[in-house]
């Protein structure tokens, strides 16, 4: 009863109701005038006729006749009043029958329904809201970060402008608040002084509009947009963006970093201080065919295998665990043990051949130039001529990568590696099942748009693949959690923590950290003590940071387990 008294109130409180109800109201005095009109002709008939009758029962007759009912207790004998009759019936059928209905569901019944579907997606948080992350704009990414910031227990409020969106994305069970991201009320009735961040992955120009929007009421709070292209990023900060984010640049710069470029050295993929995370091919190399034991690459590089790709699979570190002609090895250690691996690996083949990049777009052209940087020739496949930049032509081949014709002109039988870097797919896809069935033992390195076709993109023989979601899911949570968390490869992350109160003043072989969770402890840090591939019986202090590294899987059971310190 209170909450219908409390949507009614709601309701009579907005003007457009107040208007629909004006409305009716004029078109129920009409129809009181009009039976007043019927009943004091009913009189002046009655009494030609001779016959007398009192007020009340000329609204009496009045109201039976117009609503149909018509008892027949009280009847006209003349022609004149019947054909009076027959007009107060006809004009009461009309009213009462098609006008009245109509209007009541017009200006009452289906603004009322409307309000309380309307009521579903509200307009604001509660008052006491603070700490929350405010997003402009529902995207893959913004459904990925959604998931970790339900993980993790942070609050959020998603802003769409249209409510048959916001019904939808309630209906999935997402904080959805109606209002228009561009205006400043939005942004007050959503707490954004108490926000702890401001997150708008829309185009630049929105993301602009944006950040100036919200800077205008909050000159404290954390804004977050994301750029296409760099002339954008001196905009967007001037707007008021605190952090701009380049998608395509670090997607492809991610992409690159997979790469092996068909030598046996360790390729650094990440960092955590004085920690390197690299990966290592062992094909063609004296690895192949013995387990972890007998490599020994901890006593002879001093470098921890802390897992092993096998075509997209990846596998935690197990004394056991055999090394095969495809296995890339995951290596956690300083630089001066990588530097230790290489000097015993790099006589091992090398590549000369271009890595093929399918896709000339953002993300094609950054994974170019992330490329020459690590010295390795490449060469893009581009089927649209006005994407093939001038100054750099010679790295691209105009074609359909789509045709095996193009691959084979492109050097797909030399090339040590394809990365598919395509915005579609279902595209992606395609090719990465091409590449695989033309050239079985290549490295295939795809880029995802959506979260739910990495698997698929695995299973159509992609050895690594990055979601363009997770990345920027992951770069928005770590700016909100001010920590770091390194994304190495889709569904595997580095993080670092302070030690939990559990875990405080046990060695690590007491903990039980890898075989309770999957995780496996690569690093802890402790004042200006940053040790490596920490001592197994070296107790963990409560001070301490640990650095962990396992799988999406692996880090939500650590947490379980021992909390979000």
């Amino acid at each position: 009863m209170k909450s219908f008294i409390a949507n009614l109130m709601g309701f009579l409180h907005r003007k457009a109701a107040l208007r629909n109800l004006t409305l009716l109201g004029r078109f129920l005095a009409l129809w009181v005038i009009i039976v007043l009109i019927f009943s004091l002709l009913f009189q002046l008939l009655m009494h030609r006729e001779g016959q007398q009758h009192s007020w009340v029962t000329g609204f009496y007759w009045t109201l039976t006749v117009m609503s149909t009912l018509g008892f027949g207790d009280i009847t006209f004998q003349g022609d004149a009043g019947r054909i009076f009759s027959m007009v107060v019936l006809l004009s009461g059928m009309i009213f009462l029958l098609v006008l009245l209905p109509f209007t009541f569901i017009q200006f009452c019944y289906a603004p009322w329904m409307e309000a309380q579907t309307a009521a579903r997606a509200p307009r604001q948080v509660p008052a006491h809201t603070a700490g929350h992350v405010i997003l402009t704009h529902f995207d893959p990414v913004t459904r990925a970060l959604i998931a970790k910031l339900n993980q993790f227990g942070y609050g959020y409020a998603l802003v769409v402008a249209e409510l048959s969106e916001a019904l939808s994305l309630h209906d999935l069970g997402i904080n959805v608040y109606l209002g228009e991201p561009d205006l400043p009320d939005t942004y007050a009735r959503l707490n954004v002084e108490r926000a702890a961040l401001v997150a708008s992955t829309s185009t630049e120009v929105h993301n602009t509009n944006i950040a100036f929007t919200v800077r205008e009421l909050s000159k404290t709070v954390p804004i977050l947009t994301t750029a296409e292209s760099d002339a954008a990023v001196d905009i967007l900060k001037l707007a008021g963006s605190s952090h701009v984010i380049r998608m395509g640049e670090l997607m492809g710069r991610s992409l690159a970093r997979r790469t092996i470029g068909g030598d046996a050295v360790a390729h650094v993929i990440g960092t955590f201080d004085k920690l390197f995370i690299a990966e290592a091919a062992a094909a063609g190399t004296p690895l192949v065919g013995k387990t972890l034991a007998e490599s020994r690459l901890r006593e002879n590089a001093g470098t921890n295998v802390i897992g092993v790709w096998e075509r997209g699979g990846f596998q935690p570190a197990r004394s056991d665990t055999l090394i095969g002609p495809h296995t890339v090895l995951v290596l956690a250690g300083s630089l001066e043990q990588m530097r230790t691996y290489n000097e015993l690996f790099c006589i091992y083949h090398r590549a000369t051949t271009p890595v093929l990049i399918i896709g000339g777009g953002r993300v094609g052209r950054a994974t170019g130039r992330a490329l020459r940087e690590r010295q390795l020739d490449y060469r893009i496949i581009e089927r649209d001529p006005a994407q093939i930049p001038a100054a750099d032509a010679a790295h691209f081949l105009l074609g359909d990568a789509g045709q095996m014709e193009v691959l084979e002109k492109a050097g797909l039988k030399e090339a040590p590696a394809v990365i598919v870097t395509t915005n579609d797919d279902d595209i992606s896809v395609y090719i990465t099942l091409l590449c695989r069935r033309l050239r079985p033992d290549i490295q295939i390195i795809s880029r995802a748009t959506q979260e739910r076709n990495v698997s698929t993109l695995h299973r159509a023989g992609a050895d690594f693949v990055m979601s363009y979601a997770s990345m920027g899911a992951n770069i928005i949570f770590n700016l909100l959690k001010r920590s770091d968390i390194l994304m190495l490869a889709e569904g595997l992350n580095a993080f670092r923590i302070r030690t939990p109160e559990a875990l405080a003043g046990k060695t690590l072989a007491e903990t039980g950290v890898r075989r309770k969770t999957g995780c496996s402890v690569i690093a802890l840090n402790e004042g200006k003590n940053f040790e490596v591939n920490p001592d197994p019986f070296r107790p963990l202090s409560a001070d301490a940071e640990i650095v962990l590294i396992g799988s999406l899987e692996a880090e939500q059971k650590f947490f379980q387990l021992y909390g979000n310190v």
